[in-house]
Parts: structure tokens; sequence; C-alpha cells
């Protein structure tokens, strides 16, 4: 196991890691988006609370949520331990490289950009996921789920938190166009054929998945009534 943990914790392996974590969450967020979509039903909040009921209680979704935690703490554990790394390797800094010529304004700053995804994931994680599994949330008559959409019409209201959402969305959309290429970079996946469609679906696809989750908040905000 010697050779194992000699390669996974050097530079290079780490850096598959990260690739491998970045990817898998980044599936999760399409699983999550799609989930969320059904905010958009006009049901009373009816599809959003079954669907919300179903990932609480399925026993496949619950192991899944182990590993997707893994994941989140493999991804930036290794961020930090990859972003020491390059500042050893250069105290001077870049103060005389011009760096802007040689790389994105996101590749420069993916630590502050992972900073405020984390901050936000952990209030969005207190706001919805703690009461949803902890919590005493008002029942749905009739009906064996609890009625989370009322705590999320009541979550959008909050401008300071509709705020931090849309900010955190901009910074996950940057976050992502870097991240996306630079995994497949990591993982060997580069050809001068089909690089630059990864990059341009890279862009897309950071883009519409920041973008989509941004205008829920905004949604309920601006045009659902408490």
């Amino acid at each position: 196991m010697n050779w194992f943990t000699k390669t996974f914790s050097s530079t290079i392996g780490r850096k598959i890691i990260m690739s491998v974590t970045g990817l898998f969450l980044c599936s999760f967020l399409v699983v999550h988006l799609v989930g969320n979509l059904t905010l958009f039903y006009q049901d009373g909040g009816e599809a959003f609370n079954i669907y919300s009921h179903f990932m609480a209680n399925n026993p496949v979704i619950r192991t899944m949520e182990i590993v997707l935690v893994l994941g989140f703490l493999f991804h930036i554990y290794d961020a930090i331990v990859l972003t020491r790394r390059n500042k050893a390797a250069r105290p001077v800094g870049y103060a005389e490289n011009h760096p802007q010529e040689n790389s994105t304004w996101s590749s420069r700053n993916m630590g502050l950009l992972g900073t405020i995804i984390l901050v936000f994931l952990l209030v969005h994680l207190w706001n919805f996921f703690v009461p949803a599994r902890f919590g005493e949330l008002e029942g749905v008559p009739n009906a064996e789920y609890t009625n989370l959409y009322a705590e999320v019409v009541k979550a959008f209201k909050n401008p300071i938190y509709v705020g931090l959402y849309v900010i955190s969305m901009i910074a996950l959309a940057y976050h992502l166009i870097h991240g996306f290429q630079s995994a497949f970079q990591s993982l060997g996946l580069t050809h001068k054929k089909y690089t630059p469609f990864i990059k341009t679906f890279g862009v897309a696809f950071s883009v519409l998945i920041s973008l989509g989750f941004a205008l829920i908040p905004l949604y309920f905000f601006f045009f659902v009534n408490l």
C-alpha cells in the first residue's frame, strides 16, 4: 500500500483526486438542479415536497449522501493542500511575472471562489437540510410528507439570503469554468481535436447550471407571495 499512499499524496495524485471528485460533484449539481426545478410547478409546492420526501427517505439516496459528503471533503482538503504547495513553490509570487497574461482570473482565484461556495453551502444546509432532517417542519394535510416548500418560500423572501445565493452562483460559474477544463487536463484527457469542444461544453455547462440555480431564488423573491 506504500506505493498507493505515495501516489495519491503526490501533487499529481491529489490533482487526480481533485478532478474525479470535481466531476462527481458536477453530476450532483445536475441531479440537484433537476429536482429543484419542481419548485417552478404551479401546484402549491406539492411536486417539490414529494421530491424532497423521496430524497430524504430513499435508502439508496441516503447512502449516496455519504459518498457526496466524502467527495466534498476530499475535494476541499486537496484544494487546500495543493494551494499551500503552490505557494510554497513560489514564495515570491507572481508580482513580476504578469500572471494575467498567462492565466485566467478564475484560475488565479479558485481559493476565493471555493471559499464563497463553501460559506454558501454551510448556510444553505442550515436553512434547508437541517430543518428537513432534524427539525419540526409543518406537515402537509392528508399527506405523509412535510411542507419544505413553505420553508423555501420563506427563505427566498430574505433579500440578504437571496443576494448571497446569487453571488455564490456567480462564484460557482467561474469556479466550474476553470475546474471543468482543468479536470480533463489533470486526467490526461486532452486532444487537439476534442479539447476545444470540452472547453466550450464546460463554459456552457457552468453558465447554465449556475444560472438555473440563481433563477430559483430570484423567481420566489419577485413573483411568489408568502
